[in-house]
């Protein structure tokens, strides 16, 4: 993900809203305690991810990867109201850490954190949703879109993280092509060429495909 230039990158985070008390201990303990902490929205894409909640105030968010819940609590905190958010992560040993943070933030009532395969837990997962964050398995995004456009509201977003896969989308593909990569290059395709949604592909941190259900 390290492809952005460094000093253009920590530019854009001094000029970015002070994380909180709460985003710098997840940020911290993700560091010190969960094994690849680069996993983590982090500082600049998490305001981001914040700010879209709040423009949108959503009713209901889905998210596809918690990991340690920073994104989650971030997006949360633009919800309506009564808004909730559903978060699915296949990783139980981080379950204890995770639910811990949410309570602390003090939307643990209105965030429903699950565990298990997305692909075997949306089938279950009634609609509307007004924003979709997809940052889990690169392999199954586009199933992943597929599964889930149909229970999109008119109007709402789904945001993909890490489209770019650090530059490697540029890379002519071959037989040696690893499978993340040739998946998220038939993902920005896809997206591309559907009549249902407007989109843009946006150079934020490894990348962020920012979509909209006409």
């Amino acid at each position: 993900m390290e492809f952005i230039d460094k000093e253009l990158n920590r530019y854009c985070e001094e000029h970015t809203s002070e994380e909180d008390a709460l985003l710098k201990k997840i940020t911290r303990t993700t560091q010190a305690k969960v094994l690849l902490p680069r996993m983590i929205s982090g500082h600049f894409q998490g305001k981001f991810l914040e700010l879209v909640s709040k423009m949108i105030r959503p009713k209901r968010i889905l998210e596809l990867g918690t990991y340690t819940g920073y994104s989650a609590i971030c997006m949360a905190r633009g919800l309506d109201k009564d808004g909730t958010l559903t978060t699915i992560d296949i990783n139980d040993e981080l379950e204890t850490m995770v639910r811990g943070f949410f309570d602390e933030s003090g939307m643990g009532s209105q965030i429903d954190y699950r565990l298990g395969n997305a692909m075997e837990i949306l089938p279950e997962l009634e609609g509307p949703f007004d924003l979709v964050f997809i940052d889990a398995d690169k392999v199954n995004y586009s199933n992943y879109f597929d599964m889930l456009i149909d229970k999109i509201s008119s109007g709402g977003f789904i945001l993909a993280d890490n489209v770019l896969w650090s530059g490697k989308v540029l890379s002519p593909l071959t037989k040696k092509s690893d499978a993340d990569t040739v998946a998220l290059i038939e993902f920005n395709k896809k997206i591309q060429e559907d009549p249902r949604v407007e989109n843009a592909l946006l150079p934020l941190r490894d990348g962020v495909m920012m979509l909209r259900k006409k």
